[in-house]
């Protein structure tokens, strides 16, 4: 049999299928096996060069394939889908994954250790928690409305309102919709006791990660925008440089160009939505209190903020913090995110 140079591999729950091709891409090996099976198959090849989906069991996948002496990359879904030939089958798609591995121009998944799996693991219990937890007090919120009880719609005024509007006799709330509403309550109580919980166990993946604590020196970083970045990315080997990061993460903005004529639009919202939403949280954080503050950084922040507006500042702000990298001409920021995991430095801003 010919030599395989690459294997794409279609992941499935039970069923598997294989394609490899050789290095001029002309399929040599084609086969459907089931799970049980897969691991005697791949580890009877030639060491070769994996593909996969970046899918769920994808990297526990990798891991098994890597201990049989192969490599494996990681290619997002939507890459794969232009790659696909004729009718949507397992066969097809594997031999699409195999074509869109061997494209120089399609930017690879980071691959995610155990340990980067496991913080994953808390950020997302914690977000389906918050997600609950923000549909139970908009629940109460519009119940309390119909009885004609109206309060701001931010979550301290909720805890600050719902138990008065209960613990009042008075109003002319029915027992029965005060007893519905009080167990509703009560759900957003414990919501909020266990997301404490997942609180302290991102804390202490941040005290005792030391690459963590050298991105949160970044203003607009903090412990949970700090382990949220590490589980995603790593070391950022995967990419290139700072724009390239930013570029993953979907905080550069979509194009609409033909021509000489080129139209920006807004950002193309790519990547971990998660971690996209911490990092402009943070910035937000910092867009709000640099007209207290008068370094270089903040001066920069008030300046685009007064020509461009408080929301696009936010955004430019997130934006520099995961792309900006040293220069000779302006060294007010010496790194980004991508280049303190890529160099292992500490930050280091202007004076």
């Amino acid at each position: 049999m010919t030599t395989i140079d690459i294997l794409g591999i279609d992941i499935a729950k039970d069923v598997f299928q294989l394609h490899g091709a050789d290095r001029r891409g002309r399929a040599v090996f084609k086969r459907r096996v089931m799970r049980e099976q897969l691991l005697g198959v791949v580890g009877g090849l030639e060491p070769c060069t994996v593909a996969i989906e970046a899918c769920n069991g994808a990297f526990c996948w990798a891991r098994k394939f890597e201990e049989l002496g192969h490599k494996v990359r990681f290619v997002a879904p939507r890459y794969v889908k232009p790659f696909v030939r004729g009718q949507k089958n397992d066969g097809n798609d594997a031999e699409a994954i195999c074509t869109a591995v061997r494209q120089p121009h399609i930017p690879l998944v980071p691959r995610k250790t155990l340990e980067q799996q496991d913080i994953q693991a808390l950020h997302r219990a914690r977000q389906r928690l918050v997600n609950h937890r923000t549909a139970t007090v908009c629940q109460i919120r519009g119940l309390l409305l119909d009885r004609g009880f109206a309060f701001g719609k931010s979550i301290t005024r909720a805890r600050k309102m719902i138990p008065e509007i209960l613990n009042d006799r008075t109003n002319e709330l029915s027992e029965m919709a005060r007893d519905t509403i009080a167990e509703l309550w009560d759900l957003m109580c414990d919501l909020d006791r266990r997301i404490i919980s997942f609180d302290k166990k991102i804390n202490d993946v941040f005290k005792n990660s030391a690459t963590c604590q050298r991105i949160a020196k970044i203003k607009g970083v903090g412990p949970k925008t700090a382990t949220a970045i590490v589980a995603a990315i790593g070391d950022g080997k995967e990419f290139r440089n700072g724009r390239h990061l930013a570029a993953w993460l979907g905080l550069v903005p979509r194009q609409q160009s033909s021509g000489d004529k080129r139209t920006m639009l807004s950002i193309s919202k790519r990547g971990s939505q998660h971690l996209r939403t911490l990092l402009v949280h943070g910035a937000r954080a910092v867009v709000r209190t640099a007209p207290n503050r008068n370094d270089q950084l903040n001066a920069w922040v008030n300046d685009l903020r007064e020509r461009r507006g408080y929301n696009r500042a936010t955004v430019a702000v997130a934006n520099k913090n995961a792309r900006f990298e040293p220069s000779l001409e302006r060294m007010a920021f010496r790194f980004s995110l991508w280049a303190v995991l890529r160099s292992g430095e500490p930050y280091r801003a202007a004076a």
